[in-house]
């Protein structure tokens, strides 16, 4: 059984653009720091392919743990989804507390240049990142994701060659619509990923701490978009949250 979660609001476009300027910096940057994915899985694996023929096997060593990071982000938003269900809290937004705590931690030990900075922050990365991952994934019945593009770019150029060849239909406008909050994704992705290459090529591990202050924006919108103060949380109604153990999503579809 999955639990329901409600949101007096449906999650707006402007969230998901932000959630993936946030995906794509954190991808660009941590690359820049550290040579490894650390907001998706196909990347990592290939990198941990090549050192392990070149026999790094440290490098090896931090890009699957860059994977499991990721995975167990998943997990562990699920696990705050229920937490925050019982609570009554909104769960979005205790994913991205979440989110500064790891990403903060992890930019502040790496700027500290102890042994093992490198492997903390790539962890701490991750597992941000896999959190925010699992913790939104639909829009208005549009299943997305905003640390990863591949999977919706292949779903976009199938739905845009199939317009070519169909004759116009009442899908098309829906199809529409998944397009241009497609587009907008990539487009805030690559936007994500210049600014945050662009930051650490100049500020080093100081330049990582600017998503933090993105993440922050994103908190209070979310707060107020229900309409409520951090100090009280009150269940609202109307667009649901469902989650269970192979799904979590945020769905903008209204209950009925």
């Amino acid at each position: 059984m999955g639990i329901r979660i409600s949101f007096s609001k449906p999650p707006g476009q402007g969230l998901t653009y932000g959630l993936a300027f946030v995906g794509g910096f954190g991808d660009a940057a941590g690359f820049v720091l550290a040579s490894t994915f650390t907001g998706h899985i196909t990347g990592n694996l290939v990198l941990a392919a090549v050192s392990t023929a070149a026999g790094d096997w440290l490098t090896t060593l931090i890009r699957l743990s860059a994977i499991g990071a990721f995975l167990a982000g998943i997990f562990l938003s699920v696990a705050c989804a229920r937490l925050t269900a019982s609570r009554q809290w909104p769960p979005l937004v205790a994913a991205f507390v979440g989110e500064v705590v790891l990403i903060s931690a992890g930019s502040l030990t790496l700027m500290s240049h102890t042994a093992t900075g490198i492997e903390i922050f790539v962890l701490c990365l991750s597992l941000a990142l896999g959190l925010q991952n699992g913790a939104f994934r639909r829009v208005g019945g549009i299943s997305i994701h905003t640390t990863y593009l591949t999977g919706m770019l292949t779903g976009l150029m199938v739905t845009e060659s199939e317009k070519l060849f169909s004759q116009p239909s009442s899908a098309a406008t829906t199809q529409d619509q998944r397009a241009r909050l497609l587009y907008g994704i990539w487009v805030s992705f690559f936007l994500g990923a210049a600014t945050g290459a662009a930051l650490v090529l100049r500020f080093k591990e100081a330049g990582m701490l600017a998503v933090v202050l993105v993440l922050m924006v994103l908190i209070v919108r979310t707060l107020l978009s229900e309409q409520i103060s951090p100090g009280q949380l009150p269940r609202s109604q109307g667009y649901p949250v469902t989650t269970g153990a192979n799904d979590l999503n945020v769905s903008g579809r209204k209950e009925k």
